[in-house]
């Protein structure tokens, strides 16, 4: 234990010195509190849950014990970094819907993650997973989701919602479509930067893990385009500037095992 502290505390100390060197936006306002993203989250995971339980394309934890615990490892990896504002708040859980031709992911409020079986097929590596989760729970830890449904909507009217009578009704039908919400330019490059924060607070981690996915994505482009980029537009130059961050966090170059991952997308 002594000889892991030494080593390890100097580099939780680099670390906290490097993201300290990164600009970190401001969370904007917002007139949701955080138990009512908690609360609406909750729900709307549960009416995805139903969605896709009855198609047959949630997969259970009973029956998918090694995907996930081989999916969870990751995800735990990702959200231990030290630098997510909601790690204690939030349930953070993570759910695989088998369609292999959906290359998506996705967050509600509250951090309820979504991963299709077809964005884990396509990526090539853990590392890119790993960035890919980093965006999705950066969505969830900076609020983005009822910060933009505040911005479409109008404060005045989910005001309304949060005061009325039947506000619990039509703020979860108004939030029922976030798996397919498209976040502004301002909010996915936000995500993207703290997928390098987060990463680089693994010390596990290359920072630039959501580049990889990307780049493979516009060389494809067209029709063959990850259903992804659809629901995450693109802000313009984001892989370089994930690559930039990633230089500046000075956590490039890192390599990690595939062994778990390609198991992972043998066993979906």
């Amino acid at each position: 234990m002594r000889s892991f502290l030494t080593v390890f505390l100097p580099l939780a100390g680099v670390a906290a010195l490097t993201t300290a060197a990164i600009n970190k936006p401001a969370q904007g306002f917002n007139i949701f509190s955080v138990q009512q993203d908690i609360e609406l989250g909750a729900q709307v995971a549960r009416q995805t849950d139903s969605l896709y339980r009855a198609k047959g394309q949630l997969l259970s934890r009973s029956g998918n014990a090694r995907a996930y615990q081989l999916l969870d490892g990751v995800v735990k990896r990702v959200l231990d970094n030290g630098q997510l504002k909601y790690r204690k708040e939030f349930p953070w859980d993570v759910q695989i819907i088998k369609d292999d031709q959906t290359q998506n992911a996705f967050a509600t409020p509250g951090g309820h993650i979504y991963v299709f079986s077809g964005l884990i097929k396509y990526l090539d590596n853990e590392n890119e997973l790993a960035g890919v989760l980093g965006h999705e729970i950066a969505h969830a830890d900076r609020r983005h989701s009822t910060q933009t449904m505040q911005k479409q909507y109008g404060t005045s009217m989910l005001l309304g919602l949060l005061l009325g009578n039947r506000a619990n009704s039509q703020l979860v039908q108004i939030a029922s479509g976030l798996g397919q919400l498209k976040f502004s330019r301002t909010y996915e490059t936000e995500a993207d930067k703290y997928s390098t924060i987060y990463l680089n607070g693994t010390r596990y981690y290359a920072c630039d893990g959501a580049a990889g996915f990307f780049i493979k994505a516009e060389k494809e482009g067209g029709a063959r385009a990850p259903e992804f980029l659809s629901t995450h537009p693109n802000p313009g130059a984001r892989v370089q500037n994930i690559q930039r961050n990633a230089q500046q966090l000075g956590c490039t170059g890192k390599a990690v095992s595939n062994k778990n991952f390609q198991e992972l997308k043998r066993i979906l």
